[in-house]
């Protein structure tokens, strides 16, 4: 394989498999083997992305101090973290703050200049609230790349989502927070979990504008997805984004168990494809992609290759 000067970089340690709820949860350990296996067959330039465990400072840059605390102390419980679709699993604490620790550190290299794209599969835990879990979500990595890259002076920061669920914890912790410009394609949360993602919702106070949120029928495809994207592109245009993040949830491909979009991986690429471009006009090729939900094993694995692909 011909290495390139600045390759992607892709997080492939197997330990950041172990972030999932056991065989019987939707989220469960296959998740990380059907990736590795399908990255496994492209002939792509990479360089691997060196798992990090998050530390209590990390964590804290988006959650509150008291519920890093709980879920430590719940840990290997069983307890809901949530409403019940998140278990405190043994050596959940654990496994999440790896997650988020890879993540920021992806995000801390980037804002350093240390390297312009990266993907992690087990990521985009977009549910999470800045003080509970929500969604399978324990920590969202999402929330705190964004304020890494705020603090590091990187604004503003785009997030964009293409998981078939809303990402209402990041929309609600930055809905007043106008350096964060919010571009979500999902499934109308009136058919769908977490029941969030109305047009109508556009950002608070200063914010007001910033926000875009698109809501599909369900039953839409890869030519419903290809119009709102253009919806997409023309907000990202405004604000011309100094780094962005790609939440690319698998979980709206066609079969899914867990929601009634029919993707297909042609609409993963596109929006991978477009948003390097645009990360290279406007962001000097600052891109973090993070694998999101996805719940069958063969559209993960299609489409997340769909996404590194386009990145690589």
């Amino acid at each position: 394989m011909t290495m390139v000067e600045d390759p992607l970089r892709i997080a492939t340690d197997e330990r950041l498999g172990a972030y999932h709820f056991g065989p019987a949860h939707p989220f469960g350990p296959g998740r990380m083997p059907a990736f590795l296996e399908a990255l496994a067959g492209l002939e792509i330039d990479y360089a691997d992305l060196p798992l990090a465990e998050a530390d209590a400072a990390t964590l804290t840059r988006f959650h509150t101090a008291e519920y890093v605390e709980r879920v430590q102390a719940l840990a290997g419980t069983g307890a809901p973290l949530d409403l019940g679709d998140t278990p405190a699993m043994p050596g959940i604490d654990r496994a999440a703050a790896r997650v988020a620790g890879t993540v920021a550190a992806a995000a801390e290299a980037l804002a350093a200049g240390e390297g312009r794209r990266a993907f992690v599969p087990i990521a985009g835990l977009h549910h999470a609230r800045r003080d509970q879990a929500s969604g399978f979500c324990v920590y969202n990595d999402c929330g705190i790349v964004l304020e890494t890259l705020l603090a590091a002076g990187v604004a503003p920061v785009a997030y964009v989502d293409i998981d078939v669920h809303h990402g209402d914890g990041v929309y609600d912790g930055f809905a007043a927070d106008p350096r964060v410009v919010f571009a979500d394609i999902h499934q109308d949360g009136r058919t769908l979990f977490p029941g969030t993602g109305a047009a109508e919702a556009q950002g608070e106070g200063e914010a007001a504008g910033t926000k875009l949120n698109i809501p599909l029928a369900p039953g839409a495809g890869d030519e419903e997805f290809a119009a709102a994207w253009e919806r997409v592109e023309a907000h990202l245009a405004r604000y011309r984004p100094r780094a962005i993040l790609l939440q690319c949830g698998a979980d709206g491909l066609a079969g899914d168990p867990l929601a009634g979009l029919r993707y297909t991986a042609a609409s993963h690429a596109l929006a991978a494809r477009r948003l390097r471009a645009l990360a290279e006009e406007w962001a000097e090729g600052r891109l973090l992609a993070l694998g999101g939900g996805g719940y069958t094993p063969a559209n993960l694995a299609a489409a997340w290759t769909a996404v590194v692909k386009a990145l690589a």
